[in-house]
């Protein structure tokens, strides 16, 4: 038996006993519990996923797999459907991004850091946009992800912890709390921040990000911007031509693809195989500087320690403010 390689047919097949039997007959049969996270949904019906999955096998290889046998996420039972061809779904909604977040606070804000309710059009809108953000896969989104009511909830979640707000607060979470300091720390750039996720979103600019929970090699980085604006100005530095002209500026000006922080020589330390490499780094964020056209001097060639130590923690110092934190300088 292939645990999870699965066919259409087999899929189908276990649906249509589960019809027959119905779902308490079905689960019981086979020794699964009701689904408390996914559903799969074909024509307009909703069936336990990991129950249908498991059954599939007994199709497939001639064996159901158990309930302990595997999860019923997407390391397993999800993935698997959708392989299959089938549309699995979310019975609760993944926790807000900080993308997200930063809509809501921008929204809050406007509204003099008071409760906005369901049917305000602003709610509405930023619903809308909501939905369209590509930080998670569809399968992890219920029936109600990001919907009008949500949206109200998490303004109340904003205002009431907001310092000027006497009564009693609601759950808001750290994430929460961490956005809201941010915007009462910096109003401008957050508002700046925001109106450029927007501005990304509806232009379709930001829409190819992956889903949050894809590996990322950056997904420790954090940033005043969320993880959108940051994939976006991460994938500036990582322009071929933007970095090649600033090295070419450098070497014609007689200097050395040396860090400008801590001075790390990849050619001294790696010989031939260091040589020519140096990374680029945007000193300016996008929130900061919003859409604009990248000039050289906008640009630092440094090392990948001192890279990742500058986009480790929001705000992000200067290579000059970084190179500041060392206790020594090399030689």
């Amino acid at each position: 038996m292939l645990k999870g390689v699965i066919s259409r047919t087999s899929v189908l097949d276990a649906i249509a006993e589960f019809n027959t039997l119905g779902q308490d007959a079905f689960l019981t049969t086979y020794g699964y519990g009701v689904a408390r996270e996914y559903l799969l949904v074909h024509e307009g019906r909703e069936y336990d996923s990991k129950a249908i999955a498991g059954v599939a096998h007994k199709y497939e290889y001639g064996t159901a797999l158990g309930s302990h046998d595997f999860s019923g996420g997407r390391s397993g039972a999800v993935t698997w459907l959708e392989s299959a061809g089938f549309r699995v779904t979310s019975l609760r909604n993944p926790d807000w991004a900080q993308d997200e977040l930063i809509l809501a606070c921008a929204i809050t804000a406007d509204n003099g850091w008071k409760a906005m309710r369901p049917n305000d059009p602003r709610v509405a809108d930023l619903s809308a946009v909501l939905q369209l953000l590509p930080l998670h896969d569809q399968a992890s989104r219920s029936s109600s992800f990001r919907n009008a009511n949500s949206v109200a909830r998490k303004t109340a979640d904003l205002a009431t912890h907001h310092p000027h707000y006497e009564g009693k607060p609601t759950k808001g979470g750290a994430a929460d709390l961490a956005v809201l300091k941010a915007f009462l720390d910096s109003p401008v750039e957050m508002a700046a921040a925001a109106h450029l996720i927007r501005h990304g979103i509806k232009s379709g600019e930001l829409l190819e990000a992956p889903p949050a929970n894809a590996p990322d090699s950056d997904e420790e980085i954090d940033a005043p911007e969320g993880r959108l604006l940051l994939r976006k100005h991460l994938a500036r530095e990582r322009d071929r031509g933007l970095r090649k002209q600033k090295i070419e500026s450098v070497l014609r000006e007689g200097g050395r693809l040396t860090c400008e922080v801590c001075t790390f020589d990849f050619q001294w330390a790696y010989g031939d195989r260091g040589a020519g490499y140096i990374e680029c780094h945007h000193i300016v964020p996008l929130h900061v500087t919003g859409e604009s056209r990248t000039k050289l001097s906008d640009l630092a060639l440094i090392c990948a320690n001192c890279h990742r130590m500058i986009h480790r923690r929001a705000p992000w110092p200067t290579p000059d403010e970084l190179r500041a934190l060392m206790p020594t300088q090399p030689s």
